[in-house]
């Protein structure tokens, strides 16, 4: 009686070979559930910040008509859930804090916009005239001596600096020197933040406006 022989060697090729399409099986199937959940991040991330900005119209639309109240609570709600703030806000949350009497909060966030956009930004020329009008209000709560609690100011968010990354020095306003006035005549120093061209990274500079950015190696 013949009795069916197996090459144990084949036997094994056979079983290496069905652990090995069985590995890359299970890993082309791992990289497509990564993917899929990369996918579905990138879709949830896009959902949440089109949610934001539609918050942010709204804002927008209650200051246009009046209601400063209403868009400050709209306002201080998409602050407290950006991780970066639009450039954009800072100059919204600095006109309405105008209309709302906060002096001091508007001329800090309309700076910020200010500062990130130079005069070619969409409301560069409202922005400084909103500031100037702010500045010359503070003026005179300061000569009464008034005072406003619970201001909003920009230090303490991180501030969008927008696709380039990149700001101008607002200690040195892009010269990458600093004018000092002494006693004997005008004093130039080299402005210890910025690079050469006067320009700072966007962490650096948020870095800077709260007082953190620690000076280069002179």
């Amino acid at each position: 009686m013949m009795r069916n022989f197996v090459n144990p060697m084949r036997a094994t090729r056979i079983f290496l070979m069905l652990i090995l399409l069985t590995a890359v099986n299970f890993s082309l199937h791992a990289q497509q559930d990564r993917a899929r959940a990369e996918e579905f991040a990138r879709e949830m991330e896009q959902a949440r910040k089109a949610a934001l900005m539609r918050e942010l119209d709204s804002g927008v639309y209650y200051m246009d008509n009046g209601e400063y109240k209403k868009a400050d609570e709209i306002f201080r709600h998409v602050l407290a859930t950006v991780k970066s703030v639009p450039s954009d806000l800072t100059y919204y949350f600095g006109k309405n804090s105008f209309h709302l009497g906060l002096y001091k909060q508007s001329i800090d966030w309309l700076n910020k916009y200010i500062q990130l956009k130079g005069t070619n930004g969409q409301y560069s020329q409202e922005a400084i005239q909103w500031k100037k009008q702010a500045e010359n209000e503070f003026l005179k709560e300061k000569e009464n001596e008034a005072s406003k609690a619970q201001q909003i100011l920009s230090q303490n968010y991180d501030i969008d600096c927008g696709p380039s990354g990149k700001v101008v020095c607002p200690a040195c306003k892009g010269d990458h020197v600093i004018i000092r006035r002494g006693a004997f005549g005008d004093e130039y120093k080299t402005c210890p933040y910025c690079n050469e061209q006067g320009i700072l990274t966007c962490q650096e500079y948020n870095l800077l406006l709260r007082g953190k950015l620690q000076p280069r190696n002179q």
